[in-house]
């Protein structure tokens, strides 16, 4: 682990940017989770970027892999969906107006999966990131897998600990001061989106998060699975995993005399399946869908 690349993630703050009425967007936002993409998720993907009618911007920089946008963009054409472009440019090009020329008419975007820094650390605080938003708050499906879903959020789950337990034995405690985050791209206002949550064990670091910052819904989607955020305010789960939610906002909360440990009661928790529909604003459980027959 990087200790100065620790810290200057660390030091971008939690923050909310509140939107008008008139501001609100009238796109999706799709947060998968990882591993493989359910055919119901992708389907209901392409169906909100309009299908054959459709023209989605993929956005790779995640991933280290130089195929990965190519291999999306097949995809996504497999899919049915009439114009898919790959927008792999660096920082300097995402200030461009040729950058923004390309995102003209889009009706879709698509976050890859990899390291969600690599796609901050190009999109973030560019005119092309300030494009992105103008283009949800019109009505765009904004999608992404794994580090595309962390993105989502303001404040995003780098990954990292500033203390971690042992070298080779990350994520042992509940603490204060130790979750990593920057700022995301922030489709989602007071939520933190975590992936591969239940496959991965990711419980401790969200707990952690929502406890210390209880304005913060955590939305833990676990693989095979999506959460699609609706324009009501209220997310439905998709695929064949859970979406944990983690609501701290009536928890009493305290810290150890270190100022490290965190201890609370009355933390809310739901465990959701496909069907289920949970209100984020009002944070409650909507429908909690039956198992399937």
């Amino acid at each position: 682990m990087k200790k100065p690349a620790l810290t200057l993630v660390f030091a971008v703050p939690l923050i909310t940017l509140p939107a008008s009425a008139s501001d609100a967007p009238r796109g999706h936002v799709l947060a998968i989770g990882g591993g493989d993409r359910p055919p119901a998720v992708m389907a209901e993907f392409a169906r909100l970027a309009g299908a054959a009618r459709g023209f989605v911007l993929v956005f790779p920089q995640a991933s280290e892999r130089p195929e990965a946008g190519a291999e999306l963009r097949q995809e996504f054409l497999e899919l049915g969906i009439g114009r898919v472009e790959v927008v792999d440019v660096d920082r300097g090009g995402a200030g461009s107006d040729a950058a923004l020329a390309r995102t003209q008419g889009a009706t879709g975007v698509f976050f890859g999966g990899g390291d969600q820094s690599k796609l901050m650390a190009v999109l973030g605080g560019t005119r092309l990131e300030g494009r992105l938003h103008e283009l949800h708050r019109s009505g765009a499906v904004m999608a992404g897998t794994s580090a595309g879903a962390a993105v989502m959020s303001r404040t995003m789950i780098v990954g990292d600990e500033t203390r971690p337990f042992k070298k080779d034995d990350a994520w042992q405690t509940i603490e204060a001061d130790n979750v990593v985050t920057a700022a995301g791209l922030g489709f989602l206002e007071d939520a933190v989106v975590d992936q591969h949550f239940v496959r991965r064990k990711r419980h401790n670091r969200l707990t952690s998060l929502v406890l210390e910052h209880p304005r913060l819904l955590g939305i833990a989607v676990d693989e095979e699975s999506a959460a699609l955020f609706r324009p009501d305010g209220a997310f439905e789960v998709i695929g064949n995993g859970p979406v944990v939610v983690y609501d701290a906002s009536a928890a009493s909360v305290q810290r150890d005399a270190n100022g490290f440990g965190l201890r609370g009661a009355d933390l809310r928790l739901h465990v959701l399946r496909s069907g289920s529909v949970f209100n984020v604003s009002k944070r409650r459980v909507v429908r909690l869908a039956p198992a399937p027959r």
